[in-house]
């Protein structure tokens, strides 16, 4: 019985997760597209940026030193030092609004969590790209949350 319900709950979390992006076909990837990418990563940044200076002091309270929020970029895992959002339409290409604290240099490409912004995923026959939704989802809001959560439990 108790597994029942552990898949019930399960299954919400992973619908409540996918009800923040848009599947985007591989037939759809396209310079539109990209304008749209490059824009949703520009907003986050300015987000980063505004909401790392408000928490900042919140996470020094509770212990949490070097509170760094930034987008972060790679291919099939690989930080490039020129990545940038130009280079969104490469298959493997992911985007993500990152978080760490504690120890963090800028040397180091680990981070603690994240909110993807975009990836194209280009195996196998058919390519698929995952966007973050802005139509139903307030990025802003869910850094903020994802910002709460870690100075409730860690």
């Amino acid at each position: 019985m108790f597994n029942k319900f552990k898949l019930l709950f399960t299954a919400k979390k992973q619908d409540e997760a996918s009800d923040k992006y848009v599947e985007v076909p591989a037939n759809e990837i396209n310079e539109d597209l990209k304008s749209h990418v490059i824009a949703l990563e520009k907003l986050g940044e300015k987000y980063s940026e505004v909401i790392q200076k408000e928490y900042t002091s919140k996470f020094e309270c509770n212990g949490k030193k070097n509170l760094k929020i930034w987008v972060c970029r790679d291919i099939d895992g690989d930080q490039l030092p020129d990545l940038t959002s130009n280079h969104c339409l490469e298959g493997e290409y992911r985007s993500q609004v990152a978080i760490n604290f504690d120890g963090f240099t800028d040397e180091e490409d680990a981070y603690v969590y994240y909110i993807q912004l975009w990836y194209y995923f280009s195996g196998g026959r058919k390519g698929i790209g995952t966007l973050y939704d802005l139509s139903k989802c307030d990025l802003e809001a869910n850094i903020k949350d994802q910002l709460e959560v870690i100075l409730r439990e860690v």
